[in-house]
């Protein structure tokens, strides 16, 4: 006997279809648009729904830069991108009116023809600094274009900082004669808070200078502990001798827990926000 096209669907996916238009018949259009404006993810949003936002005074716009790079035997490649990901995440939401861009995961990370830094490490993705320089100024245009006043760049690496505040620069310059000028903000908390007010919080928990590191060390473990656990290998951490700088490690992760970190990352949001704030909030000078 022939069987319709419903009855071979598994009972349960005909269940969850049906509830899911009741849930829209209910939420109706109202309930889509409140729906949209909880969403920061620009990625997750529609260009309808991103202009509805800008109109409405979601005026700021936070692109984040990760990167690609090795981080030893125990951490992801993808450490910066995961963690701007989920730092700039509760940094928009304490902000608000504020959306997210999708992450910048391509960045200089040394030569490569003649390998250096951490291009001698397998995985490692690296683009000339202009190329990079270029896609940032490409990216703040279009957010500008579109209507957004503040874009504010945010990176999780130290050794683009420079190329950050070149391209801010760049940008304003470009801006300045514009009538509704629109800017371009990068704050040093976000990057200087790791390096400062949390290695000073793990000097006063015990941990030392060796062990905290500049490179994968309990400092940056720890971080990616806290927003990503899962991108770290804490089982084989814990049971292998202390990795070193040929494995592209300086410091000794094995002391690190998403607790070290979680202390990182209120620090890093908590400043950020407040330098930003102070930002926004300042008047731009008379063009």
């Amino acid at each position: 006997m022939a069987t319709s096209t419903t009855s071979q669907k598994p009972v349960h996916a005909r269940i969850a279809a049906c509830l899911i238009g009741a849930a829209l018949a209910v939420a109706g259009p109202r309930g889509a648009a409140q729906a949209a404006a909880s969403q920061i993810r620009l990625s997750r949003l529609t260009s309808p729904e991103v202009a509805a936002l800008v109109k409405g005074g979601t005026d700021s716009i936070i692109i984040p830069v990760g990167g690609t790079e090795q981080s030893g035997p125990y951490v992801d490649l993808g450490k910066h991108n995961i963690r701007v990901r989920a730092l700039t995440g509760l940094i928009a939401r304490k902000l608000g009116h504020v959306l997210v861009a999708p992450v910048i995961a391509y960045v200089p990370e040394g030569a490569i023809r003649h390998p250096t830094a951490h291009m001698r490490f397998t995985g490692t993705i690296s683009v000339p600094p202009a190329a990079f320089r270029a896609v940032l100024i490409g990216a703040a245009r279009s957010f500008a274009h579109h209507g957004f006043r503040n874009i504010i760049i945010l990176g999780d690496h130290g050794g683009y900082q420079s190329d950050l505040r070149a391209v801010v620069a760049t940008l304003n310059r470009r801006w300045a004669r514009r009538p509704d000028h629109p800017r371009a903000l990068m704050v040093p908390q976000y990057y200087g808070t790791t390096q400062t007010t949390f290695v000073k919080t793990l000097r006063e928990h015990g941990l030392s200078a060796a062990e905290i590191g500049t490179h994968a060390g309990v400092n940056d473990t720890s971080l990616l502990m806290a927003v990503a656990p899962w991108a770290v290998r804490s089982a084989r951490l814990a049971t292998s001798p202390p990795p070193g700088p040929a494995q592209g490690v300086y410091g000794d992760p094995r002391k690190s827990s998403a607790a070290l970190g979680q202390l990182g990352v209120d620090e890093i949001v908590d400043a950020t926000v407040a330098a930003l704030r102070k930002d926004i909030a300042t008047p731009q000078p008379a063009r």
